[in-house]
């Protein structure tokens, strides 16, 4: 299966529907299939293995995404905040690759070798020169997308993902042409992220108009929403948080009528707040890693409002899970003999789908015998199937022996109503092998006691999980689609040297 089927489907069935960008002067799924016949051709002109897509989001992205299928070659979409050094290692992976790149980045690419280089406008204007519908599209084994993990903890990989993986994801989770004509999607992750490329696919498939915002701030989101009659939004919980605690704004979005969020975890604080400040409003949680094409499970519009008013404890608790596995996904929790745990206990988690890729670039498949791939993040079942996640298997900290989930103390920190952010990280002691560190984001002109905060911790947990120091930080160092960077704030810590205080 090929994803320009769904481009196929998509001009067949609503052809003249706007369905990238603003109504007046965006793409139809017809002119999207021009542009990826003509980009095709551009390809197998400069006799290509590749598209580089190294630039912000827009048009050319979706663009780049079917000129890539219907020539047959992967979209390797390249994170453009990297540094000189990583960008230059990456590039050099692909030497016959053309590009689409913003023009600050087209010397990075000359370095590696990259031949054919041009900016997001040039290359809708060389691919509609080129357009030609009556090409079919190239039938291939090849991936359709190689995308490189963060590295938020190690090197990034690259990510193999096939066309038969990203077809099964939206058959199995998006109904064709299900949107109504008014609908308009906003997007605000980066295209080197899973989430950019699977909204695209989703998004054209039910015939919902989708834009971006690239460089977010609440205020430019928000007029952003009233001005466009945004229905459908996807953010990160760094930026609902923004949304929800920067004072003085207008919040009012009346035509929004749902809004996923993911890509890292959401204090139960924020989603509480947003749940009573836009109650007409569905929220979904959806967990997935670039290996599984998107989503893997989702916590839905009623469980969030069953959580918000529920006096049963277990019920309340599911707001901070991350929902139920979407069809066609199998999910199991295993300890560390690989053994199958049973429901509530914590092990780690292991996902099995057609949607599932579990390869990397020079790797080939690391999934087992049964065809499960290991997420390597930490988590349980509970008795319902609800999945909760419970952060990294690597991020687990093992003081004097005792292995301690950092998210069960970021938790407790993030209940507090003036702590905006917190992280909880393992760094090196001689005594005990690693020392519990705090790091707080306070609400603005807010001190809080850290010895207070200790205590809190130590009252609802125990003596062992309480963190040795807690030191306020301005903000935490995230990627753009809010995952933390831990190994920086391990190496900021470590240099200060500190005297740990029991």
């Amino acid at each position: 299966m090929n994803i320009s089927m769904l481009l196929e489907m998509a001009a067949d069935g609503f052809g003249n529907r706007t369905v990238v960008g603003r109504t007046e002067d965006g793409l139809t799924p017809v002119r999207l299939r021009a542009l990826a016949a003509g980009g095709a051709e551009l390809v197998r002109a400069a006799d290509a293995d590749a598209i580089v897509y190294l630039a912000v989001n827009g048009p050319a992205f979706p663009a780049a995404l079917f000129a890539a299928a219907h020539a047959g070659v992967p979209l390797v979409p390249v994170n453009y905040r990297l540094g000189a050094q990583q960008l230059d290692a990456l590039l050099s992976n692909h030497p016959r690759a053309v590009s689409i790149a913003d023009p600050e980045q087209h010397e990075a690419l000359r370095r590696a070798g990259v031949r054919s280089v041009r900016s997001p406008d040039e290359w809708l204007t060389a691919a509609s020169d080129s357009a030609d519908e009556a090409t079919d599209p190239i039938e291939s084994d090849a991936a359709a997308v190689l995308i490189y993990t963060s590295g938020t903890t190690s090197a990034p990989k690259g990510v193999v993902l096939s066309r038969h993986n990203l077809v099964s994801y939206v058959l199995g989770t998006v109904e064709f042409a299900g949107a109504q004509e008014d609908e308009a999607a906003l997007m605000s992750v980066p295209p080197y992220h899973i989430a950019a490329v699977s909204n695209v696919l989703t998004n054209l498939y039910s015939g919902r108009r989708v834009l971006t915002l690239e460089q977010f701030t609440p205020e430019r989101w928000l007029e952003l929403v009233r001005a466009q009659r945004i229905t459908n939004a996807m953010v990160v919980p760094t930026m609902l948080a923004r949304i929800m605690d920067t004072d003085g704004l207008d919040r009012s979005v009346p035509s929004l009528r749902a809004l996923a969020y993911g890509g890292a975890k959401m204090p139960v604080r924020v989603i509480e707040t947003a749940l009573r400040e836009w109650p007409h409003v569905d929220f979904v949680n959806a967990y997935g890693l670039t290996e599984t094409s998107s989503t893997i499970s989702v916590l839905g519009p009623q469980d969030h409002r069953d959580a918000l008013e529920s006096e049963d404890p277990q019920v309340r608790a599911r707001i901070g899970s991350a929902g139920l596995p979407v069809p066609g996904i199998e999910l199991e929790v295993r300890d560390e003999e690989d053994a199958v745990l049973g429901a509530g206990e914590s092990g780690q988690i292991w996902v099995r789908g057609e949607q599932v890729s579990g390869q990397y670039a020079g790797q080939g498949a690391t999934v087992d015998e049964r065809g499960f791939f290991h997420t390597r993040d930490q988590g349980r079942i509970d008795a319902a199937g609800y999945l909760y996640i419970e952060g990294r298997a690597d991020d687990t900290i093992i003081r004097g022996a005792e292995n301690i989930a950092p998210a069960e103390i970021e938790d407790v920190l993030l209940r507090q109503p003036d702590v905006l952010d917190a992280v909880v990280v393992g760094v090196p002691d001689e005594e005990w092998g690693q020392r519990i560190e705090a790091v707080v984001v306070t609400r603005h002109g807010v001190q809080l006691d850290a010895e207070a905060l200790r205590t809190t911790v130590r009252q609802t947990l125990r003596g062992s999980k309480t963190p040795d120091r807690i030191t306020y930080w301005p903000e935490l160092p995230r990627t753009a689609t809010g995952k933390l960077v831990r190994r920086d704030i391990v190496a900021a810590l470590r240099t200060e040297n500190p005297s740990p205080t029991r």
